[in-house]
């Protein structure tokens, strides 16, 4: 895919669109959720990708009628992703993308995952390299769909929002990313989604 130049800044998400994480995650989400009687349909779990750890489990024990302490069991789940492999392969779709812009435009990872998460997953499929900027949910106070993910990466980029497209796979992120201002670009259907 060719952007015109006027994206002098690509945003990607990390997790199912440079990286392939999700059954990775979504095995860990049902370990941690599991003792607390919260279901994770994969269905659900793929609409709200892009959505961070506390504020899906959150909506799910609302939703569920369940009370549980969101952030000790989005720790939890994080924890269980951390103590796996970190291993999983690149999209190469999109990664092949970030390969190929590196060095021609300013290049970032903003996730709805910790930042500590997206660099050994990163690290793990030889990508970390190539993103100077990497933004997390834990250095924004709003997660996906809020655009504040994607503005902060863009004003580390030193990048008015115009100026950006950004790669996701996810609508969350991609509401996301037409809220900041961006060219939101759906990679969904390279994959066959």
């Amino acid at each position: 895919m060719e952007l015109p130049e006027r994206y002098t800044g690509l945003i990607f998400d990390c997790d199912g669109t440079l990286v392939d994480t999700m059954p990775a995650h979504y095995v860990a989400w049902n370990r941690a959720l599991e003792p607390h009687g919260l279901v994770f349909e994969h269905p659900r779990f793929l609409a709200l990708a892009g959505k961070s750890s506390v504020a899906t489990v959150e909506l799910l024990a609302r939703e569920q009628g369940v009370t549980v302490d969101a952030v000790a069991v989005a720790h939890a789940k994080d924890e269980l992703y951390r103590r796996g492999a970190h291993d999983n392969p690149p999209i190469e779709a999109v990664a092949s993308i970030a390969r190929r812009e590196h060095g021609r435009r300013k290049l970032a990872v903003a996730s709805g995952n910790t930042t500590d998460i997206v660099e050994a997953t990163l690290r793990g499929a030889g990508l970390a390299h190539l993103f100077p900027v990497i933004v997390g949910a834990d250095q924004v106070t709003r997660g996906k769909p809020a655009p504040d993910t994607f503005l902060r990466a863009a004003a580390l980029l030193q990048l008015s929002p115009e100026h950006c497209a950004v790669f996701e796979d996810a609508d969350l992120g991609l509401e996301a990313a037409r809220a900041a201002g961006m060219l939101a670009v759906d990679i969904r259907p390279w994959l066959g989604r």
